[in-house]
């Protein structure tokens, strides 16, 4: 047992190594680019500075406050583009007269670019939450719907005939056969979603700066000049993605794994 212990020890510290290793060289080539530029603070501060002015900002509540709406944003917005995104997908994918209807106006949704959809959103429908949830919503949906559409057409119909032979109904067939077999692209999707929906966020909150980490960002640049500051949002927001991508993967390895 405890060689079994020592041995997974030792497997998470190789994993994580590599990753450590980056975070030393990026810090200390950032660090190497301040000193030799000579730039000072409000244009590229230190590693250092940017280090206590995070902690600063914990400490006061600021970053936490702007880091929870935008964490909500995040929730609310990647949950229903996502459910929508997995029916819509399924329908693309086991119906040809759906796709006809949709692709061309799905395609031309994702070839505009949101930057120049959320003004339009936050008018319709405000500045509040509920836009913001749309504008999360609809960067999410595309990558997953592609990837579900992606995920039900790969099952192989040697299995779905398999099904039917049985007796199966429609929804054994979907639940038992179809949405397991599909589940490695469909959460595929939803990792790439996930981190689309961080940038969605922060792009309905700078169309609509009431709070989150997206309208501290422009707080900082602008009426504070505190680019320290600035540099913490950006840290807080990179950590919020790879946590909630992680937490993607940990599913995924979790749910794909045991039925593996």
């Amino acid at each position: 047992m405890r060689a079994s212990t020592h041995r997974a020890a030792y497997g998470s510290l190789q994993d994580a190594l590599p990753v450590l290793v980056a975070a030393v060289l990026f810090i200390g080539a950032w660090k190497l680019l301040v000193v030799v530029g000579g730039y000072p603070p409000f244009i590229l501060p230190a590693p250092e500075v940017v280090a206590a002015r995070f902690l600063e900002a914990l400490i006061d509540g600021i970053l936490i406050h702007h880091a929870a709406a935008t964490l909500l944003e995040i929730a609310l917005g990647f949950s229903v583009g996502a459910t929508l995104a997995v029916v819509v997908g399924y329908l693309l994918a086991r119906s040809r007269l759906v796709e006809r209807l949709l692709s061309p106006y799905l395609v031309a949704a994702q070839a505009t670019p949101i930057l120049a959809l959320a003004p339009l959103i936050a008018l319709w429908f405000g500045s509040g939450l509920l836009s913001k949830v749309i504008i999360c919503s609809l960067i999410v949906f595309f990558p997953v719907a592609v990837a579900t559409m992606v995920g039900i057409r790969s099952v192989d119909a040697g299995l779905l005939e398999l099904g039917r032979a049985l007796r199966a109904t429609r929804r054994q067939i979907l639940v038992k056969l179809e949405v397991p077999a599909a589940l490695p692209a469909i959460l595929g999707g939803m990792r790439v979603g996930v981190t689309l929906a961080v940038i969605g966020a922060v792009i309905a909150e700078w169309a609509g700066p009431e709070r989150g980490l997206g309208a501290l960002i422009l707080l900082a640049r602008g009426s504070l000049f505190d680019t320290p500051l600035l540099f913490a949002a950006l840290a807080m927001l990179a950590l919020i993605g790879v946590a909630l991508y992680s937490l993607i993967v940990l599913v995924e390895r979790r749910i794909v794994g045991a039925r593996a």
